[in-house]
């Protein structure tokens, strides 16, 4: 494990503008379309099951990629693959604003995941190098609650988007964000480029052979924490057209829980920073299993905002928890390779909590779903509570 540089005089602010600015204006358009997705599918023509799988292709476009992402990063840096990433999430969602079946719209969200991952592989390798180790939590934290700012104000603009000119436009906000968060990249040094020149020979089987035992353990604790957060993608919009809530009434319950999340994403990183990594993960899993169990008891927008502002308090905490984790056990030797494998791990359970909400409401029904995704997550933060203790206990010593 390492770290690229001391504390000395660092400032965050003196990294914000190329470390975090292209996290905040991609999420934007992210933001705006994550509420509406489902419902733009279930207006072309989809069911609830089937709406719930074009959610969970956005993971399942992440998951298909995340391995080559991690070897293109090394390869090529992390300031060419943001450059490439913002461009390609922005020709796929130009081509979702043109969709006219449930078809054409799945590959385009199918390729939009694609961008992302490579988006967030080349976000955390700079930050890795940019930040010391005393303050990397926080680097990371920010750069989640970079994300949480775009995702709270997406939302707005697109509930303000819908109203005027109807539900499909936010596609198109969402590509004009991506080619700026393009263009912002090119300004971002390459400081891991001489690193990427070293170790980019190196495969990516090698390198997760190496720390297979990290993945099977830690990395599991990152799949299931994954899950739980990607409930709310999947689920939330379905319930909220289950109890009947309009379109724009959707978008600012989520713009409510992610200022929520961003409220919170300093003092989690303050917390991560000194006080461990595990006092911030069990909230996030936990908070969606109660959540969960509760949400088949709401049937109204301030119930179903309260339920969702639970949801947010977890995961606000927990903001940069996995790009954190990444961190602390990447490797100098493989560095990219390795956080490809590990965005592998979040990647599946990004994916795995739409595909189970999509199961669950084809063979059973969208009720099924929140009862039986809660008592998952309060078994899961058992087993996340027990590896980040022990993480923690390890980078403590030095082991």
């Amino acid at each position: 494990m390492t770290t690229e540089t001391t504390p000395g005089d660092f400032r965050f602010r003196d990294i914000a503008v190329v470390a975090y600015a292209p996290s905040i204006v991609s999420a934007m358009g992210h933001g705006a379309v994550m509420p509406v997705l489902a419902l733009r599918a279930t207006d072309l023509g989809a069911d609830a099951s089937m709406a719930a799988f074009v959610v969970a292709l956005l993971g399942i476009g992440s998951l298909a990629t995340s391995l080559p992402a991690g070897s293109l990063v090394a390869r090529i840096g992390e300031r060419r693959t943001l450059m490439g990433a913002g461009a390609l999430d922005a020709v796929a969602m130009t081509v979702a604003f043109l969709s006219t079946s449930v078809a054409v719209l799945a590959v385009a969200v199918f390729v939009s995941g694609m961008s992302w991952t490579a988006f967030l592989i080349a976000r955390q390798g700079f930050l890795i190098d940019a930040t010391p180790l005393s303050h990397r939590a926080r680097a990371m934290s920010l750069l989640g609650g970079s994300f949480r700012i775009g995702v709270f104000v997406g939302p707005l603009f697109g509930a303000g988007l819908i109203h005027v000119f109807g539900l499909h436009v936010v596609f198109l906000f969402a590509a004009a964000m991506s080619l700026c968060s393009a263009v912002i990249g090119g300004w971002m040094p390459e400081l891991g480029r001489t690193r990427s020149r070293e170790h980019g020979h190196l495969s990516v089987r090698s390198v997760l052979w190496a720390y297979r035992r990290t993945f099977a353990t830690l990395g599991v604790a990152v799949v299931i924490i994954g899950i739980s957060r990607s409930v709310r993608i999947g689920l939330l919009p379905l319930w909220a057209d289950h109890i009947h809530l309009e379109a724009s009434v959707v978008s600012l319950l989520f713009a409510g829980a992610a200022l929520v999340d961003i409220a919170l994403t300093f003092p989690g990183g303050w917390l991560l920073d000194h006080k461990g990594r595990q006092i911030v993960a069990i909230p996030v899993v936990l908070s969606v299993g109660i959540g969960c169990l509760l949400l088949p008891l709401t049937d109204s927008a301030l119930t179903l905002g309260a339920v969702m502002a639970l949801i947010a308090i977890g995961n606000g905490l927990g903001s940069g928890i996995v790009m954190t984790l990444g961190a602390d056990a990447a490797p100098a030797d493989g560095r990219a390779q390795f956080l490809g494998g590990w965005r592998l791990c979040g990647d599946i359970g990004g994916t795995g909590g739409p595909l189970l909400v999509s199961g669950l409401a084809a063979v059973f029904s969208i009720a099924a779903a929140p009862v039986a995704l809660g008592i998952f997550s309060l078994v899961g933060a058992v087993w996340v509570g027990h590896w980040t203790g022990r993480a923690d206990r390890l980078r403590l010593t030095g082991c």
